[in-house]
């Protein structure tokens, strides 16, 4: 869908998102907010993408807004869809590798596209992931445009790198310091390359938006501040949380009937533990036979998500058939649930029944379960989540590690899964991490109400951006 006539003549927002779920999900949430400001709002990508974003919104979101969102599909070059490797030791999915290689061969379309929305509008204000920052360059060339890098990670993830490329530690307290995760095994050479790629083209923007929150990474955000490479930046804003704080809960609405929220209506207050690894991960035979055996052993209730990683193009093909062990799900039936299609995060994190989640720590199932309350059993794979760990795991301590990241190379053990749940859902240990998370989302989603600290940084960046 290509509408370019509906341009204000005032101020339009251009998004452009890396083709990877966890990046779609955050620039379109952040599509509704400027949505719900008036602004005309463009997203950018190609027409898979674009759909995947659309089919997978959330139904914490306003249809409404959605619909006010002008979708561009531009033309991609054919790229491998490879299937994941479920029994690869090294958890990064590397199958989406050409799919991000393709994604920067949308510069001259995207190109294009900016120049004929600024010959409409007073200011075009593109906002783009760091890995598209090569796509969006031309924004340079264009008098009426500026650009905006948004950050889908953890603030503490990027000055982790940040220092570490300068030969710094950051973390002053000794005791943190040593149960930093060493960042080994984290990503590829071929990603690595692609963000390096990224890095002369940045020097065009005119800020960096940041999906964090100072009550969340108030001290790594003061040390990305201070940092000398940072204070040759331009602004910086940290407007989190972008996700609509009362999420629909309404699993009886005909037109979107959820199952497993029906199924959660039915369990008492806090008593279930989600499990979900993202849309990245991809798990052996073995490690879901041992997650299986720990859950049914810990006679905890649950609810799990079991799909495999996301391909690069999720409409092909079919996914891998995941099995559980022979009976599992009919032993399990009453305490248990199994979820083999796409699920309603945000939802299920909001509802009163959901009491923790078992999490690979992605950044967007960290701000959605931090924003909701509820604490985390944390399973790190690759890329920020071992960081992503640590910051729930020991600074806000609201969490606890199913593995830490040294031992990645390790198949965690249904022992191991069985006494981390018991500790999180059904243990004096437990109810305290629990109240610490409730505390800190009340606290962050007040943050974004009016006069709350994000919600004045939202208002900041809008205020400037449309000045």
């Amino acid at each position: 869908m290509d509408r370019c006539n509906d341009v204000s003549d005032e101020v339009a927002v251009v998004m452009v998102p890396l083709p990877a779920q966890g990046h779609l999900n955050q620039l379109l949430q952040f599509c509704c907010i400027f949505s719900s400001h008036g602004l005309p709002v463009h997203y950018v990508g190609s027409a898979i993408h674009n759909q995947q974003a659309r089919l997978r919104a959330n139904g914490g979101l306003d249809p409404n807004k959605i619909a006010k969102i002008h979708f561009h599909d531009l033309p991609t070059p054919d790229f491998a869809s490879p299937s994941p490797n479920p029994n690869a030791s090294f958890k990064f999915p590397t199958h989406l590798q050409p799919t991000w290689d393709a994604s920067q061969l949308l510069r001259h379309p995207t190109a294009r596209l900016l120049r004929e929305l600024a010959s409409k509008a007073r200011r075009i204000v593109v906002i783009h992931d760091y890995l598209m920052s090569y796509v969006v360059q031309d924004v340079a060339s264009i008098p009426n445009a500026e650009s905006y890098n948004f950050n889908c990670v953890s603030v503490l993830s990027m000055v982790s790198y940040m220092y570490r490329g300068l030969g710094k530690k950051f973390v002053a307290d000794g005791e943190l310091r040593e149960l930093m995760p060493p960042p080994e095994g984290c990503t590829t050479d071929e990603i690595v390359k692609l963000g390096i790629a990224q890095m002369e083209h940045l020097s065009v923007r005119s800020g960096d938006i940041h999906n964090s929150n100072r009550l969340i990474e108030g001290p790594f955000i003061d040390l990305l501040e201070q940092n000398e490479t940072a204070q040759k930046w331009k602004k910086q804003w940290f407007i989190a949380p972008i996700l609509p704080a009362n999420p629909n809960l309404n699993s009886k609405n005909p037109k979107n009937p959820n199952p497993c929220l029906d199924w959660l209506d039915e369990q008492p207050q806090s008593s279930v533990l989600y499990i979900s690894f993202g849309t990245t991960t991809s798990m052996s035979e073995r490690e879901v036979r041992e997650l299986a055996l720990g859950l049914e052993h810990s006679k905890q209730k649950f609810l799990w998500v079991l799909r495999d990683s996301d391909k690069g193009d999720i409409f092909s093909g079919k996914p891998r058939e995941i099995e559980l062990p022979e009976g599992f799900e009919e032993r399990v039936k009453g305490v248990g649930m199994v979820v083999r299609d796409w699920a309603p995060q945000p939802e299920i994190l909001a509802h009163r029944s959901t009491g923790g989640f078992m999490s690979h720590c992605g950044w967007n199932s960290c701000m959605e379960s931090i924003t909701f309350g509820v604490p985390i059993t944390a399973w790190p794979m690759h890329s920020d989540q071992p960081f992503n760990s640590f910051l729930v795991a020991q600074v806000l301590k609201t969490g606890l590690m199913v593995r830490e990241w040294a031992d990645r190379g390790e198949v965690v053990n249904s022992s191991a899964i069985e006494n981390v749940v018991r500790r999180l859902m059904a243990s004096e240990e437990g109810d305290e991490i629990r109240k610490r998370a409730q505390k800190l989302g009340e606290n962050v989603r007040k943050s974004a109400q009016e006069e709350g600290v994000s919600q004045m940084e939202l208002n900041s960046f809008i205020a400037h951006i449309t000045r």
